[in-house]
């Protein structure tokens, strides 16, 4: 059996918040969407359970934080390329999200953060191939000593 995950995110705007997913790509399945909660679907095994404040309370006894001032989580998505990226933000900016501070860039990951409406933070990320594959370190040795090689 395939894993699928289900990550809860309060909200005090339902339609809003169906409006801003759908607008980054994502699709709402009606199977699972009614007045208290969305079913946001990222991909066949990613799911994003949108969920009214009252509603994600009724799950648990504790506080739900107010997620405009308070950060539970971050969630990160990597992307193709730094393009990918740079279009997932735009399209989350159009839709009523917020970029909380400047795109990251690390030589060998390149990352910027969007907040939805809500303030649920989520991450999208490139990183270069041979980064993934070697570890960050070795990666960026390997650069420094081929910028080495090429001036001597």
């Amino acid at each position: 059996m395939t894993t699928s995950i289900f990550v809860n995110l309060p909200t005090v705007d339902l339609d809003r918040s169906k409006a801003f997913y759908e607008a980054l790509g994502f699709t709402i399945n009606p199977a699972f969407t009614d007045e208290n909660a969305a079913c946001v679907v990222l991909d066949e095994h990613i799911y994003f359970m949108v969920l009214t404040r009252e509603y994600l309370g009724t799950f648990t006894d504790k506080q739900i934080i107010d997620t405009t001032t308070q950060a539970q989580t971050a969630i990160s998505f990597t992307r193709d390329s730094r393009e990918e990226v740079d279009d997932m933000l735009a399209k989350g900016l159009a839709a009523g999200g917020t970029e909380p501070r400047e795109a990251q860039d690390y030589g060998f990951m390149y990352s910027r953060d969007l907040e939805d409406p809500d303030g649920n933070i989520l991450g999208f990320l490139f990183m270069e191939p041979a980064a993934a594959e070697m570890g960050p370190e070795a990666y960026l040795a390997q650069q420094e000593a081929a910028t080495a090689a090429a001036g001597a």
